[in-house]
């Protein structure tokens, strides 16, 4: 118990991998080799196609690769794995994809039915969404989680889409204008070429940020030329090497799937345990950083709830925005840290100084952090220099 008291006052730094997992959830991109002959089209009129596209049903094959820069096998684990009541709860299953090279099976048919297996070798691990139920299968240990899908589904999203400001354009050339709009100065929307992913001809749209500072180098979305349909996402790093994200279909059919592949009976003799919406807790049981942190802001995302003394402060806008978090309480020393935690923040953790003090730079190819030695954390898909300088001129 000492040890665990001793190690959770390192959850902040180890916390920006949680972040980092976040943000490639937020994150579009590319598509793979080819050059289909399509007619010209303007990113606008490519985004107006992507708005208009009403994709309710399709099956396939998809394949995620991620690269943080990180130790995430060992980190995602730490994370999310070992502490929940199931090998199949999702909140511990799905960490698996912030790191390494995965293939899923996917089909949905409408908002009421969707199923997701994650291929591990002859292992796999399904995930179905039918109506009311959330079953989980894991058929390693052959353990099964179910829940019952919240009954105030329609309200959570009215309350999220509450929290942005403005009203959500009405047609799908509105909300291209918005999109374009909204990307103003800071970033860049074009066409480049086409490409045939899953057999499919597609578009390229590439967004790249025209401010200095920003960690991301482009994002691109391979587009179904036919649907509108997004197919192949890549999200690349200034740093080069592996892209952060390169996540597509190799296989698709937007046809009906069958009505089989979205019921499940757990098998005779199999550990069923029961989520929190059976027990009345619903949103307690999310996955952390899902629910409460993409709502609630990073005070609410893995390992920094409770720890903010003023609150979570925005500096800067579009690319570079950086958030400023103040825990009110100096930062642990890592050489009191376990020797395998010592061993992680070592591995992604630069020492920097300034006219702030001085501090830690935990890096990602995609998300950096600078904890300062004085309980400062500022956090943001910028450069180190970046992070320096916004601390430097909250002094």
């Amino acid at each position: 118990m000492a040890d665990t008291r001793k190690a959770s006052r390192f959850i902040v730094p180890v916390a920006v991998a949680g972040v980092a997992a976040a943000t490639i959830g937020l994150v579009p991109a590319l598509a793979a080799s080819g050059d289909p002959d399509l007619p010209e089209i303007t990113a606008q009129q490519l985004i107006e196609k992507i708005a208009a596209s009403d994709t309710q049903t399709l099956s396939g094959t998809f394949k995620i690769s991620t690269d943080l820069g990180l130790p995430l096998d060992g980190l995602a684990s730490g994370l999310g794995g070992g502490g929940g009541s199931s090998s199949a709860d999702p909140a511990d299953r799905l960490t698996e994809l912030v790191s390494g090279t995965h293939t899923l099976r996917v089909a949905a048919d409408g908002p009421e039915r969707q199923r997701l297996t994650l291929l591990d070798g002859s292992d796999e691990y399904s995930l179905i969404h039918n109506g009311d139920d959330v079953w989980a299968y894991d058929s390693k240990s052959g353990e099964v989680f179910h829940e019952k899908a919240p009954a105030d589904a329609a309200a959570k999203g009215e309350k999220h889409g509450k929290q942005f400001p403005g009203t959500v354009p009405g047609t799908p050339k509105e909300l291209a204008d918005e999109v374009l709009k909204a990307a103003g100065d800071t970033t860049s929307i074009t066409v480049d070429g086409t490409a045939k992913v899953a057999g499919r001809d597609a578009y390229q749209l590439v967004i790249k940020p025209k401010q200095s500072g920003s960690t991301v180098e482009s994002v691109k979305i391979a587009v179904d030329a036919a649907n509108g349909t997004p197919l192949k996402f890549t999200l690349a790093s200034v740093d080069g090497g592996k892209p952060v994200v390169d996540a597509g279909f190799t296989k698709v059919d937007f046809g009906k799937p069958a009505a089989s592949d979205f019921t499940f009976k757990a098998p005779e003799g199999a550990k069923v345990t029961e989520g929190a919406a059976e027990k009345g807790a619903k949103e307690e049981q999310l996955p952390e950083g899902f629910e409460k942190g993409f709502g609630g802001g990073l005070g609410d995302l893995p390992g920094f709830g409770d720890l903010g003394k003023d609150g979570l402060n925005v500096i800067g806008e579009g690319w570079t925005t950086i958030a400023k978090l103040d825990t009110g309480a100096p930062a642990p020393r890592t050489d009191e840290a376990p020797k395998e935690v010592q061993g992680l923040l070592g591995s992604f953790g630069d020492k920097v100084t300034g006219k702030f003090g001085s501090g830690t730079v935990f890096k990602t190819k995609l998300v950096n952090a600078l904890l300062t030695d004085d309980g400062k954390v500022y956090v943001g898909a910028v450069t180190q220099d970046a992070l320096v300088n916004a601390a430097n001129a909250g002094k």
